[in-house]
Parts: C-alpha cells; structure tokens; sequence
C-alpha cells in the first residue's frame, strides 16, 4: 500500500501533539522537517498488574521518504517483533514491515541510553534498518536513523519474516555481546548481518544469500553463549523440512556446518511434496547454553499431522514434535536430529479439529538443560517439559487459568533461565470460540462499532517449578489496554482477511538477567493517523472501518520473582 508525497503533506502533524513521554530517542521526525515523514504517534499506558506501562516503540509513517528519488511511499508497520535480553541486560527489539520494507530495530541499554524513566518505561533507542545499512542507499546510507533522508530510502531486500539472537560477551571487542540479525527477502531467501557495537552499525552491506538453499521460508535465529557461534533455521520449500545451518563469524555467513531437523522417519509425516500436504509448522532453534554435559546441544519443535496418511490428506496439525541434535555442538560440518513426539490431540478434540499450530508452537531450554514446549489448540494453551534431553515429555498442562479459560487463546511463547523458572506468553480473547471466525469474533454491533466484538489482551503467565509433571502457573494482564478487537487469524499467508491479521503471526518474551520477563508485541488498537486519506470519514479507535497498522509496543515485569531457584540438577 502506498500514498503519494501530495497526500502526506496534507497530513503533517506536530510533534506538540504528540509528545515522546517514554523519551525514545533516534526517531523519525514527527514533523516533517526537511522533508522527512512523520512519526506514528507515540502511546504509553498506566501499567498493570506488575507491568510497566505499555509503551508504542517509534517508527515512521510512510517509508521510503518522498524525495525527487522517490515519490511514492509505503505505508509503514511494525509486527511479529523478536524480542532478546543479552547477559548485560541490554534489551533489543526487532519488527517486520514486510517485503521491501525491511526490518526496524529498537536498543536499550542503560549505560548508554539512560535509566529507566520515573514512569517506569524505557528510553529506547530507534536502530534503524539493519537489512538496509546503506544497500539501497544512494551515497552509502546508514543503519542509524535511517528515514527522512533522500540519502537512505527506507527499502530494504527483505522484511518478510525477521530474528534476531545475541551471543556473550566477546573479549576481543571490549566485552561486547554480539548481535546476530535475519531478514527473509522476496526471492525468497535470507539476508543475514550482525552488530559488534549493540546495533549501532551493522555489518555493511548484508549478506543476501545466508541460506544455503534458494527457496525457503520463517527462519528462526538462536545463539551459542560464546562470542560469535549462531544458527539459522528455516523451511527448504521444496521439501518443507527444517533446514539448520551454523554459523562460526557472528552471523555474517551460516557455511559452518548444516543439518535437518526432521528426521527421515518423520519427514512422511511432516514434509511436504503436494500443495494438499498438511505438512508442519516449526517453532525458533534453541541451544542448549547451560554449563550442564548437554551444552551445545540444539533443538527444533514443531507441529504436523501424526502420520503420513493424515499429512496426505491435509488433515490438521494435531501432533506437537522436538527434534534433537546431540552432535551439532560438536562443531562438523553437518550434524543430525531425531525426533520425538510430545504429545498428539486426540481424534475429535480441539486440538485435532483446530490444530495445534495457533501459531506458532515455541520451546526454551532452561539453565539445567530442562525443555519446555507450548502450543495452542485455538482455546488452551498447553505446556509440556523434557527432564531428559527431548527424550520423553510430560503430560501437557494448560497454562491459562481464571477468566481465560473457556476463551480464544493464541499466539503462545516461552521463556526460560533458572531452575524451572519458565513465563508462558500469549493472546487471550473475552470471547470463546475461534479466533479465525468473523461471525463469533466480530459480529454485528448495536451501535456500529467494534466494542462487541473480541477484545484481546497480552498475557503472561510464571512457574518457578515449570520441570514438574504437574507446574504451577502464576497468571498476569501484561497488557494495560485492549491491544486489539475482532478477529485473529492463524493461517499465516492463507487468511482471507487481510485486517484478521493486522498483528501478523506471533509476538516473543525473553527474561533478563534478574530473572524478569520482557514482552514485545504488535498493537492495533488506535486508528492510525493515515485514517484520513485512507480511510475518510473513520478514523475512530472503535470504528470497524478505521485505517489501522500493527505498531510495536513492549512492556517488562517491574520486579522479578522471589521464588526463583537459581540451584538445581542437570537433565540427563
């Protein structure tokens, strides 16, 4: 979607209007000054429920900036933002616009961006592009700040999916984590860079052809808690297996070493030849960073069909998988998984009417090598834990409790570090039924507007004994305001309605080093200030006709949970 450079100067805001009160800094201009495209307005909530405020994290408007380079620009959006806290708790946020619009990158790190502000947000710092770093730019461009300049346009080759991962503090590089970043480009493929100075600068220009095999799709990013040790994962689209790489300079090529992480008796199961083919849906990589005899070791969930006959058939997604690799930290140039089945939704219930990929299933691995996987079957979500490297599971608990039971819940994520210690992240509705169903989720209101229709908060729910057959689970409104109403649909590319998946896929939480949870995740809930052209006449929050974009908001547990166990046994 684009506008012209005549309908954004009928729409110049000023930046009194909209004050910064979470005191981001970097961002785009929310005046226009010197040709530059305003800012999204800024929003920061009240806090709840030991949260901070919700703050919306800066991005432009429209990109690329209207210049006599460039007459036209894209609408501009934030979604399925990748979330990660390094050992010296510096806080990185990414966001996907979508092909060609690249990714957007957000920092906090306190000696360098302040502390927190008195309301308890955080004065982030607005990254930029790292995808673009100048590769489109017409006299070399940037990565800091990279808007409103006819000298960077705003384009990147990728931005249709994005991750990110951070490695430990490198002693070569005054102790500097370093930052590992992928973007999924059109053709398709997967342009990878990395950051040596906490995403200030990225490696220029990125490298667009990471993935070893041309046409692929979702890639997942984890890393090794060593200086400079990454992997990639992604869909071969020819096969649909999981395809692993490895990479040994930070992120910058993924040539040292590569394996698939659906073995061959599962791949009938899973893979796809047919387009009829159910085929599977494949959470991030994790890596096994404790100091426990596993270190090193690499894991994969996905879901599928529970056999070949069902995938052949389309049937859903009702089995939940987690392949393990004992070898990839061993440093080969290729290296093994086998799977293991987690759990399958029996014939006829939710999970096997809807699928367990609600989307998408996620995993954790803990500082003693425990694993915790959650999915959704479009009602419940669900968690199980491996005691034993991946090898058997526990019986899957719901993690969703009180006013949620019984509601739409999606969008599941994980989190793990201490002994057990495991936060459970998702999207919960105050409607039951499915979220892909206009007719229960928005049905028609009285007075015209969406307030009848599902209104969707963020939730987290905390175990400190989440590696027990039967967990406990301590549930809180991350959110302080309703994030979204209607519909959200979990077919990926295959909705029909393309305002259902105004949020996109999924949002992630990742724990500090005070064991607190860190939430990044995509907002509709305001009418964006593009309403007026695209959109006239509705430009109300609640208004069903309303122009609106996904904005990236984050929000952290203010105080970490005393009942955490930093002391425990390896799994073996």
């Amino acid at each position: 979607m684009f506008v012209s450079k005549g309908d954004l100067d009928r729409n110049v805001i000023a930046q009194s209007s909209f004050p910064d009160p979470a005191n981001e800094h970097a961002c785009p201009s929310q005046t226009g000054a010197g040709g530059g495209a305003e800012a999204i307005p800024a929003y920061v909530g009240s806090g709840t429920d030991g949260f901070s405020p919700n703050q919306s994290l800066c991005l432009p408007q429209l990109a690329p900036v209207p210049t006599s380079y460039s007459i036209l620009a894209f609408i501009v959006k934030g979604v399925e933002p990748s979330d990660r806290v390094d050992s010296q708790g510096t806080i990185y946020v990414q966001s996907i616009r979508g092909v060609p619009g690249g990714l957007d990158l957000w920092r906090w790190s306190q000696p360098i961006d302040g502390a927190p502000n008195s309301n308890g947000t955080l004065p982030f710092k607005y990254e930029g592009q790292p995808d673009n770093c100048g590769i489109y730019g017409i006299n070399g461009g940037g990565c800091v700040n990279n808007v409103g300049s006819s000298t960077n346009l705003g384009i990147a080759p990728g931005g249709g999916d994005g991750d990110i991962a951070v490695n430990a503090p490198d002693p070569n590089n005054s102790a500097i984590p370093n930052l590992a970043l992928t973007s999924l480009t059109l053709a398709p493929g997967v342009t990878a860079t990395n950051s040596k100075n906490r995403g200030d600068t990225f490696f220029t220009p990125p490298n667009v052809v990471a993935s070893l095999i041309p046409g692929d799709d979702r890639m997942w990013n984890d890393a090794v808690n060593d200086p400079s040790t990454a992997y990639v994962a992604y869909h071969d689209l020819a096969t649909f297996n999981i395809d692993v790489q490895r990479s040994n300079n930070g992120g910058l090529t993924y040539t040292a070493g590569a394996g698939e992480g659906i073995d061959t008796a599962t791949l009938p199961a899973a893979g796809s030849l047919s387009p009829t083919d159910s085929a599977n849906t494949a959470a991030q990589i994790k890596v096994d960073n404790s100091a426990c005899p596993s270190k090193g070791n690499l894991y994969v969930a996905f879901t599928a069909p529970d056999n070949a006959i069902e995938n052949t058939h389309g049937q859903p997604q009702r089995t939940v998988y987690v392949g393990v690799s004992t070898d990839a930290g061993l440093g080969a140039a290729t290296f093994t998984f086998t799977d293991h089945k987690v759990f399958t939704s029996p014939l006829g219930s939710l999970g096997a009417t809807n699928g367990n990929n609600n989307i998408f299933p996620a995993l954790a691995v803990d500082n003693f090598s425990n694993l915790y996987t959650v999915w959704s079957d479009n009602q419940n979500i669900f968690l199980s834990s491996s005691s034993d490297l991946g090898n058997t599971w526990t019986a899957p608990v719901r993690v969703n409790s009180g006013s949620t039971v019984g509601k739409t819940n999606v969008f599941p994520w994980v989190a793990a570090d201490a002994y057990g210690h495991v936060v459970v992240t998702w999207l919960g509705a105050n409607l039951a039924g499915n979220s892909n169903d206009p007719a229960v989720m928005q049905p028609a209101c009285a007075d015209g507007t969406t307030d009848c229709w599902a209104q969707w908060n963020v939730y987290a729910a905390e175990s400190v004994n989440g590696n027990a057959t039967v967990p406990s689970f301590t549930q809180h409104a991350a959110s302080d305001h309703v994030i979204h109403a209607g519909t959200v649909c979990t077919n990926g590319t295959g909705c029909s309605n393309a305002d259902s998946r105004s949020l996109a896929d999924f949002f992630q939480v990742s724990l500090d080093p005070q064991h607190r949870a860190n939430i990044a995740f995509a907002d509709d809930h305001i009418a964006s200030p593009l309403c007026t052209q695209q959109s006239p006449g509705h430009c109300a929050n609640n208004d069903p006709q309303s122009f609106r974009v996904g904005v990236p908001y984050f929000t952290y547990q203010l105080k970490p949970n005393k009942k955490v166990v930093t002391a425990g046994l390896c799994a073996r």
